[in-house]
């Protein structure tokens, strides 16, 4: 056997199908053996490779066991002279193996070699070479001097930035998502080290392979696609934490004590310097917009009451405190009621401003009505200032219409113009599939894969693309993998790196369409029917109502409260739910360690499990639910377990 390609999947069917297919191309001339093994997926991929795989050596895992006991349990079994560590979330081209092999052959010093890898828009992914992270290297690469500096040979080691990402050169470090390896230098170094669950193991192996005599190569003369870029996750603390503890754990294995040491103190500073600039990013990014108008409104407040008091009353009619509390207390309840109504999404719709403005001013009025005497100073200061935020926030979304670039046009959102490269039968598939998914597009046309195209159905050849993009103001790309090789696939997607081109690929023979708009998403994924909780419009609704609930039982807590078996507890999560600890419905909690990669939510006070009768806290059927509820949000869902199960509200 020439050939052994592990690939360790984790509820990633869609980019598994897609990354076979492409394999299967690449292996044509090859003895080779593929391996799948399965961490126990929940969402249809061992069914998904019994029916179209069926030459794939599939392990099918009863729990997460990780990447580095997964690969292992691989390995062990493969007998190819060369090993293949593949992420399932990789498209190679066709010959990528042929001429890797061919190197390996004619290099016999070679342990391992990793490729020139791009993202989803066909951006170099810098990971694709590394240094060695020495203290110093992991230092420069953690307090951002890496990035500042890249073509420095002191600086940009993490990286190697300073060599050129077009030339083979021998390197420290090999990314996991692809890594060619010799077999005798796996018997040498060893399998990769368990003690690593997930990162930090592809480091591990590297530096083993130069450490048994052997070396390591960066060959950039094949190309793959590699959705999860480096900084898919940066944001997360919970990321953070994991890749560098498992840097941590390297240099305490291969580092002296006192270096070890010096690391792990640098790796510490390191997550708590980049969770306190992932966190500060995050908030500016969300309340900046929301910050200004309220200083914007209060300021408006600061001439429309003098004005007012000079007109109907007196100078100094109404107490400071009005300027203090109650003016605050109006404009974050319009703030509040814009968000729920959409005036913060993109683009920005005017219409949906004023209907978040009105509904907080009638929401002002109605609490208003409530009030002593003594809190109540003017319905006409709650009216007219009603209006002076709508002069304001219109006036200010006009402006940063013209000022501030595609994020703040306004309008309804505009269907991206999209254009299918593949021949009739299969474009016409892909593009009945595209509008079954519910998502709005404006299809421009076809893109003939041929040199020549035969019909005039077409807009021209893909070779004469960068026109086509130009003139009919191509938005989208999605390729037919069934009529276009993945070579040409990425050449070209390299080709238009200057354009603000994204990028689908449908598979075969298959439900989705796969890509990913940015270094900055891990992927995105058009599927039939599918709902995510990790859409906007459901992610507010969501919040929206855990809020209004939690205050509805605030309310009416002296009724509710003798309807729910612990009273104290009920009070208790009213309060998480409106500080945002928790929802009122979330996961049913699993035993895995990476949380079945389902997107984050809050934390339930109920599980969406909560209205079945199941026996056992861990299930398939569980796991299947978590997913279902991930993939298919309704909110209507929410408020039936919320009252089929309002006796568990204080648990």
């Amino acid at each position: 056997m020439k050939l052994s390609i592990v690939i360790v999947n984790y509820n990633v069917k869609h980019f598994l199908e897609q990354c076979l297919h492409s394999v299967v191309k690449a292996t044509k001339n090859i003895d080779t053996e593929v391996f799948v093994v399965d961490n126990n997926s929940v969402d249809g991929s061992i069914g998904m490779l019994i029916h179209k795989f069926p030459q794939v050596k599939l392990i099918a895992n009863k729990r997460n066991m990780g990447f580095s006991t997964a690969n292992n349990q691989a390995i062990r079994q493969s007998t190819g002279q060369y090993v293949l560590l593949l992420n399932p979330d990789t498209v190679v081209e066709e010959d990528s193996f042929e001429k890797i092999i061919d190197f390996m052959d004619s290099h016999p010093e070679a342990g391992a070699l990793g490729v020139k890898m791009i993202d989803g828009c066909g951006k170099f992914l810098p990971e694709s070479k590394r240094g060695l992270p020495t203290p110093w290297v992991a230092f420069y690469k953690m307090f951002g001097l890496s990035t500042l500096f890249k073509k420095s040979r002191k600086f940009g080691k993490y990286h190697l930035s300073y060599l050129s990402n077009d030339e083979i050169h021998e390197v420290d470090v090999l990314a996991g998502a692809f890594m060619f390896i010799r077999r005798k230098a796996i018997d040498i170094s060893g399998l990769l080290d368990e003690d690593f669950f997930m990162y930090g193991e592809d480091i591990d192996l590297s530096y083993r392979i130069t450490q048994s005599g052997y070396k390591n190569y960066y060959f950039p003369e094949t190309t793959i696609i590699h959705y999860k870029g480096e900084s898919t996750k940066k944001g997360s603390l919970n990321y953070v934490r994991m890749f560098y503890n498992a840097m941590i754990i390297f240099a305490r294995k291969h580092f002296s004590k006192q270096y070890a040491g010096l690391f792990s103190l640098f790796i510490h500073l390191a997550i708590y310097f980049r969770a306190l600039i992932a966190a500060a990013h995050r908030l500016f990014k969300k309340l900046w917009l929301p910050a200004l108008d309220f200083l914007t409104i209060w300021l408006g407040f600061l001439v429309l009451l003098p004005y007012w008091e000079n007109f109907r009353y007196e100078p100094g009619y109404y107490p400071d405190s009005l300027i203090r509390y109650i003016v605050p207390a109006y404009i974050l309840s319009w703030l509040t009621s814009l968000y729920y109504s959409g005036g913060y999404e993109r683009p920005v719709s005017l219409l949906k401003i004023l209907r978040g403005l009105a509904y907080g001013t009638i929401f002002i009025l109605v609490v208003y009505s409530l009030l002593p005497n003594s809190l109540r100073f003017s319905r006409a200061i709650i009216l007219m200032g009603a209006i002076m935020a709508s002069f304001i926030l219109l006036s200010e979304r006009i402006v940063l219409h013209f000022a501030g670039g595609k994020k703040f046009r306004l309008g309804s959102r505009k269907p991206k113009r999209v254009a299918i490269i593949g021949l009739k039968q299969e474009s016409k598939r892909v593009r009945d599939m595209l509008r079954k998914t519910g998502i709005q597009t404006n299809m421009v046309g076809y893109i003939s894969p041929k040199r020549k195209p035969r019909s005039e159905r077409y807009l021209g050849s893909i070779y004469q693309v960068r026109e086509i993009i130009r003139i009919n103001h191509i938005e989208e790309l999605i390729f037919c993998a069934n009529d276009i090789s993945s070579q040409l696939v990425i050449q070209t997607m390299m080709l238009l790196t200057d354009f603000n081109i994204e990028y689908k690929i449908a598979p075969p023979a298959s439900v989705s369409i796969i890509g990913s708009n940015s270094i900055e998403t891990a992927g995105d994924l058009y599927v039939v029917n599918v709902n995510a909780i990790t859409r906007e419009k459901n992610r507010r609704n969501k919040r929206l109502f855990d809020v209004v609930f939690a205050f509805g039982l605030l309310i009416f807590n002296f009724i509710a409260v003798w309807f729910v078996t612990n009273k104290s507890g009920f009070f208790r999560n009213i309060f998480r739910v409106l500080s945002r600890q928790y929802s009122w419905v979330g996961y049913h909690p699993v035993n895995t360690e990476l949380y079945l990669g389902l997107p984050i939510i809050q934390k339930g006070i109920l599980t969406c499990t909560e209205t079945l009768d199941i026996d056992k806290p861990e299930t398939d059927v569980i796991e299947r639910l978590n997913v279902l509820y991930a993939r298919d949000y309704k909110v209507i869902k929410d408020i039936e377990i919320v009252f089929k199960s309002f006796t568990k509200l204080g648990r």
